[in-house]
């Protein structure tokens, strides 16, 4: 079906390209912010650091992938998970949910459990299942890969399809769907806004020159770390650092600077990128 391939690489875009709205600062509150347990994560280790940019959840999960490698992880998140509200469809309504982020998946009411989630990738897939999610396939790439899962597990005419994304995301994965003829319900569910600071661990590990490497999911990620790092003056620091990007994208950002080399995964999977550190 050569038409609908064509159609959807304009998704390849991923959702977390998009730029976020506004700034945030960590709960001065919580128990655990990220910012004290990255600054108790750079003084407990001696051995080599790997920054992890992403936010919570998906970062502590990512830490300790990290740890069974032998790195010492260094929480670092540059963006900020938040909740929106969202009217949903009823349940009965759709035939099928599309999630390109494993944040969306908190966010999706019980109601929901039975009906079909197709996932960008595999950790939002198990996080699904987790969740209690009965038919959950993986498309374990991008929204283009995505986009194709819809097309082998959905006819057109099968229902209407809602697409749980953040603020700003999933437009073009819609837009794809729709010109194929799909009807897609498109709901933010999250939003993912900017912090003001680079995490203090995280400063501390890099001018301590004990980094050999940090993680990149997504562009925005990738732009927002660069506006930070040059913000701390410390981009000098990242000249004996791999910058490890999940796609090209985030890599173009990455570029603006001086690494020692930037790195793109295989595929655009965690797997691939932990891959690189060995």
């Amino acid at each position: 079906m050569r038409h609908e391939k064509s159609s959807v690489r304009a998704a390849k875009r991923t959702d977390a390209d998009m730029p976020a709205q506004r700034t945030v600062e960590a709960d001065p509150h919580a128990k655990r912010t990220v910012s004290a347990e990255a600054s108790r994560q750079a003084v407990a280790h001696s051995g080599p650091c790997v920054l992890i940019t992403r936010p919570e959840p998906g970062a502590s999960e990512t830490a300790a992938r990290v740890a069974l490698l032998g790195f010492a992880p260094v929480l670092a998140p540059v963006l900020q998970i938040q909740p929106t509200s969202a009217h949903l469809p009823t349940a009965g309504s759709l035939a099928a949910v599309l999630v390109t982020s494993g944040n969306a998946v908190d966010a999706l009411p019980p109601a929901y459990r039975a009906i079909r989630l197709l996932s960008v990738g595999d950790a939002t897939a198990e996080r699904a299942r987790a969740a209690g999610f009965l038919q959950v396939a993986s498309a374990a790439g991008d929204a283009e890969a995505l986009a194709e899962l819809v097309t082998r597990y959905q006819s057109p005419q099968g229902g209407t399809l809602l697409l749980a994304s953040g603020r700003l995301q999933g437009r073009p994965l819609a837009a794809t769907l729709r010109q194929a003829g799909y009807r897609v319900t498109r709901r933010v569910v999250y939003a993912a806004l900017p912090v003001r600071d680079l995490a203090p661990g995280a400063a501390a590990s890099l001018r301590s020159g004990r980094v050999r490497a940090a993680l990149f999911f997504s562009a925005e990620t990738a732009r927002q770390f660069v506006r930070l790092v040059r913000r701390a003056g410390l981009a000098e620091t990242l000249a004996g650092v791999d910058a490890i990007s999940i796609g090209r994208p985030a890599a173009v950002a990455l570029e603006a600077l001086p690494w020692r080399g930037v790195r793109v995964a295989a595929r655009p999977t965690q797997d691939e990128m932990l891959a690189l550190l060995r």
